[in-house]
């Protein structure tokens, strides 16, 4: 029986929001003593689009850190950088003489990304390459990503039955994961779009290291809507959002929610979401400002970049030596 090998990817966007940690990162920490896990920091699909140089080295510091604050062990998990093993890239180039032109071209997140932008990188017209490596090369069988993401995992097992059909089998086909709780944490601000890092309203997101007065700001304003009645339906998006983000925090069912806060006006809920929101983020707040002391961190993740390449590294061989490439 094949091994249980889970690989989460994140880009590095710095400061994470309450989205992503109810989204994935939770799940991730928990999940940590079932299987191997592997948390790869994606900074070279993050320069698919145009990036400042001390901005992405700060942001993956960052990120490394707040994971790291938030619960994932690198004693137990497999936690690196994707720039510090070039076996990510070798791999990807490989895979690009067994994934076709059309299969890139129906990528909707490349259609996304690339629309309304003056400058289009063929790095982000051939980035699902680079996560088919990321994922084919340590055997991974489970992918945990969002729906928008699954199109991508699929490719990459198309691309790993492809090149087992041509030379003989190498590759784990991994399977997209799709996490049902806490997925879809929204905007405080437009309730119908997904929170998001980018977006230019900073009352919209719940960022990981905001303090305690800018938590309460930001959920006291959060959209909702007049009737006054707190229950979870999809026609008040805002009550909807506010009481999931309660729900998942707290782990009781929105219809507990409901029940505790009936009769309840909407600030009472607010208020009580946001108190939720700074008991589950001041001990990571914590944790973080300790992992950036004194060179832990950068330990860590050369540790993780050593062992990361251990394992690629065999792999790689295999491939190279599979397509005839002529092994040092």
């Amino acid at each position: 029986m094949t091994e249980k090998v889970v690989f989460s990817g994140i880009q590095p966007s710095g400061n994470l929001h309450i989205g992503n940690y109810l989204g994935a990162v939770r799940h991730w920490v928990k999940n940590q003593d079932s299987g191997m896990n592997i948390f790869c920091i994606v900074d070279m699909h993050a320069i698919t689009v145009e990036q400042k140089s001390e901005e992405l080295r700060e942001a993956t510091i960052k990120t490394a850190a707040l994971l790291i604050a938030a619960g994932i062990d690198p004693e137990k998990s497999l936690f690196f950088i994707q720039s510090h093993n070039p076996d990510h890239a070798n791999l990807a180039w490989i895979l690009n003489t067994v994934i076709s032109m059309g299969e890139m071209k129906r990528m909707t997140q490349y259609k996304e990304k690339a629309e309304n932008r003056d400058f289009v990188s063929v790095g982000l017209f051939d980035y699902p390459a680079l996560m088919a490596a990321d994922i084919l090369l340590y055997g991974t069988t489970e992918v945990p990503v969002g729906e928008d993401q699954r199109q991508h995992v699929e490719l990459a097992r198309d691309a790993a039955q492809r090149f087992n059909s041509r030379f003989g089998e190498t590759f784990v086909l991994p399977k997209a994961m799709i996490s049902k709780a806490g997925g879809r944490v929204m905007s405080l601000a437009d309730p119908t779009k997904k929170m998001s890092k980018s977006d230019p309203n900073q009352r919209a997101t719940v960022n990981l290291l905001d303090s305690e007065e800018e938590i309460r700001k930001k959920i006291l304003s959060a959209v909702t809507d007049s009737d006054g009645e707190i229950i979870h339906r999809q026609d008040k998006p805002g009550i909807a959002n506010l009481i999931e983000i309660y729900s998942e925090l707290e782990q009781v069912s929105t219809g507990e929610v409901e029940k505790k806060f009936a009769g309840q006006s909407y600030r009472e809920l607010k208020e009580a979401t946001a108190e939720t929101i700074i008991e589950a983020l001041v001990p990571i707040q914590k944790r973080y400002g300790e992992v950036r002391k004194g060179g832990k961190l950068e330990k860590i993740l050369g540790d993780g970049a050593r062992r990361a390449r251990e394992i690629s590294g065999k792999k790689l061989a295999e491939v190279y030596d599979k397509i005839g490439f002529i092994l040092p």
